[in-house]
């Protein structure tokens, strides 16, 4: 058995290249539209935390990638804009070789920052 990843880089070293491509790319927008979130490693999957809550995580499976907004909200506040993928509860699966549009990303992870902040305030 695989040691668990204890940062994102070893969770992305042995996938596919192109599924780590796609999840690099993924990261980087997370980053760039969160900056102030820090990295970790939650449920064994790369992810993001700000102000000590849970933003999103991501993550690569044999015939996928995917975004887990850690939300039950997230997904169905953006319906309309995930009609291309295979969206549940909580995943939205897409496939290396299509990866999510920057735009969309950034709107998944402002929606998910609104929240948390306003799940602070409660």
């Amino acid at each position: 058995m695989p040691p668990k990843p204890k940062t994102i880089d070893e969770y992305l070293d042995p996938l596919d290249p192109a599924q780590r491509k796609a999840l690099e790319r993924l990261r980087k927008t997370i980053k760039a539209a969160a900056p102030e979130a820090e990295e970790c490693i939650s449920y064994q999957l790369p992810a993001f935390r700000l102000d000590g809550r849970m933003l999103v995580a991501f993550g690569a499976a044999k015939s996928h990638c995917a975004l887990y907004p850690m939300s039950a909200k997230t997904i169905p506040a953006h319906k309309k804009d995930l009609t291309e993928y295979d969206a549940s509860k909580g995943t939205i699966r897409f496939q290396p070789e299509k990866p999510l549009p920057v735009a969309l990303v950034r709107k998944l992870i402002k929606s998910r920052i609104t929240e948390n902040k306003e799940r602070l305030k409660r």
